[in-house]
């Protein structure tokens, strides 16, 4: 059992930069293809960046293509999302995810095992 825990959202102004950490507890999370999901208000769940358990392979989509970035650290249970040049469709509520899939199938499919509970990131102009 995988249990994940969100932090560092907030509000921060259109064209700032964030990070979100997801903390993972259990003792498998090397084994795991990681990533963010984000839910804009009023809209459906959508993957947002990804990254594999073995070779670092990432999935990004092309709304966050270029501005967003993930890193996993196995030894410290962690993932990171920095978000750097934000926009207001930004905004909305962050999942971490974890399963065993590909960081592809997760990002386009949301295929997952395990989702936190979410953390809120509003971008304000």
């Amino acid at each position: 059992q995988v249990q994940l825990v969100e932090s560092g959202g907030g509000l921060v102004q259109t064209g700032g930069s964030l990070s979100l950490t997801c903390t993972a507890s259990g003792p498998t999370f090397e084994h795991y293809t990681l990533g963010w999901f984000r839910q804009a208000p009023g809209k459906g769940r959508e993957g947002v960046a990804c990254i594999s358990h073995t070779a670092g392979i990432t999935y990004y989509s092309d709304s966050v293509k270029g501005r967003f970035s993930i890193f996993r650290n196995d030894s410290r249970n962690t993932l990171t999302l920095r978000m750097n040049r934000l926009k207001s469709e930004d905004t909305g509520v962050y999942f971490c995810a974890a399963g065993v899939t590909t960081a592809q199938a997760m990002g386009e499919l949301m295929v997952h095992d395990y989702l936190g509970q979410g953390i809120r990131v509003t971008v304000s102009s």
